[in-house]
């Protein structure tokens, strides 16, 4: 499993941008209600509870004094967890451009009433891709001096190398 590349995250966002655009102009605007401030309320408490969790495992990978060694397993479950906060995060930031964009070129008062909702959309699901991509960083085993030394399929053994 290779890291998140930021190109999967750009495709995911322009194409949830594309579709709430083209949902919200042509169906759905008329029909739809307030929108709702739980969502971005959840995309932040998740950026923020990805946030701590990368603070905290980062130092637990690099043993700093005062912390518990960490669970490899742990590990493994934040790395799937980042890189799925990551693309949702995308797709949620996709969406709320489309539809921010959307409503700021809409003049009625509705639109109006429905920017900082939609505007605080966006700016939560950016910080939950950048706390998914960071949580994924800072899982990553730290290089140990040892092993910038080693030439490419040099092994150590009790009596030295190979």
């Amino acid at each position: 499993m290779g890291p998140t590349r930021a190109s999967t995250l750009v495709v995911a966002g322009l194409a949830a941008a594309a579709v709430a655009w083209l949902l919200i102009s042509c169906f759905y605007y008329d029909f739809a209600p307030d929108l709702p401030w739980l969502p971005v309320i959840t995309l932040a408490g998740l950026a923020v509870l990805e946030g701590y969790a990368a603070v905290n495992t980062r130092g637990r990978i690099e043993r700093r004094p005062g912390r518990e060694p960490v669970n490899p397993l742990l590990v493994a479950r934040f790395v799937v967890l980042a890189k799925a906060s990551a693309l949702a995060g995308a797709i949620f930031a996709g969406f709320y451009a489309g539809l921010t964009g959307w409503l700021f070129v809409e003049r009625t008062n509705a639109a109006m009433g429905d920017r900082p909702a939609a505007l605080g959309g966006l700016i939560a699901a950016l910080a939950l891709v950048a706390a998914a991509l960071w949580l994924e960083r800072s899982c990553r085993v730290p290089e140990q001096e040892d092993d910038e030394d080693r030439e490419p399929g040099d092994r150590e053994t009790p009596r030295g190398r190979l």
